[in-house]
């Protein structure tokens, strides 16, 4: 019996196909390899290059940190506080962030194609994307942000199609776990 003072809404049928129905999980499979292709690439790409994790790890990330760090002074590409973030944090730690961004960008990739932990995996690459976006550089970062989000919503059925169909029953929900 519900409460008198609790207003239910019930979800519009779009959304509760797109979210919570396993019959869309053919559309989340084909964003889910096109966004997954696209990071696992991308990263290995970088895990193959010395300048992002091999001798001269850092390298890289020091020469994009610069180039965001003159695009916050020429225009209003970067924000003053991310161009802050990036000289105080990131350009002293580069070689650190060097390997987070690579094998970062390898796991959601690999995690995106299995369909493990796709909500979460979907959620880091959305991160890194925003990343991207705050320090100017625009490229397909703007769409992959979009499909990432769009996975992230879609977390309950976006993996229907991978590990998650046996992953998520086993690991539960944090709101179906009964406490103490």
């Amino acid at each position: 019996m519900r409460d008198k003072s609790t207003i239910y809404i019930p979800e519009n049928p779009v959304s509760r196909f797109l979210f919570s129905d396993t019959r869309s999980a053919i559309i989340w499979l084909i964003i889910r390899l096109y966004v997954g292709y696209t990071w696992l690439t991308a990263g290995w790409g970088k895990i193959q290059n010395d300048a992002w994790v091999g001798e001269n790890g850092g390298k890289a990330v020091e020469g994009f940190v610069k180039g965001a760090l003159a695009k916050s002074q020429e225009t209003a590409d970067v924000a003053g506080w991310y161009a802050s973030f990036l000289e105080n944090s990131v350009l002293p730690h580069a070689k650190l962030f060097s390997f987070v961004v690579a094998y970062g960008e390898f796991l959601v990739g690999l995690g995106l194609i299995v369909g493990l932990l796709t909500g979460i995996a979907a959620f880091c690459g959305a991160l890194m994307n925003v990343s991207f976006l705050f320090a100017g550089t625009l490229s397909i970062n703007p769409l992959l942000f979009i499909l990432a989000t769009w996975l992230v919503l879609a977390w309950k059925v976006a993996g229907w199609y991978g590990l998650d169909r046996w992953a998520l029953p086993k690991l539960g929900t944090p709101w179906s776990k009964k406490l103490g």
